[in-house]
Formats: C-alpha cells, structure tokens, sequence
C-alpha cells in the first residue's frame, strides 16, 4: 500500500492537489515534494475555503494536519 500511495504522489508532482485539513480548511497548490510522513511542499498554494481565495505561496504542510488529498486525474 505504500508503495501504491508513494507512486501516486510521484506522479502527482508539478501538479495542482486539493487538500482537505483538519482546521476546515481547504487548499490547493503545486505539489513539488513529499516524504514518508505525507508533509508536503506546496508551491502557488492558495486557500479555497471561502469564495475569495488567499494566496500562501510555498509552503511546508506537515501531514498530520492532512485530512484528504484529491490527485489530479491521471492522463491516458
């Protein structure tokens, strides 16, 4: 299993992720890198949670605070 996650995010990155954190909140950004213990490194992040969205910038999430993660789709 997680060597299937592991690819997953391999392949994800350079692309855009939606998050789901346990604070409500609900951000997307460019993944650029990740470690075993699912803390990210976010470029372009911004905050979608209301209607106006805040941008962040890079930022360093730690993955305990993760809730969801939603890939982009796979090409064909």
């Amino acid at each position: 299993m997680a060597d299937e996650i592991s690819t997953l995010m391999n392949n994800s990155k350079d692309k855009v992720v939606l998050l789901r954190l346990r604070n409500t909140r609900t951000i997307q950004g460019i993944l650029k890198d990740f470690d075993i213990h699912m803390n990210l490194t976010l470029e372009d992040t911004e905050d979608v949670t209301e209607e106006k969205h805040e941008k962040l910038g890079k930022i360093l999430l730690r993955g305990d605070n993760i809730l969801a993660v939603s890939l982009p789709e796979e090409e064909s």
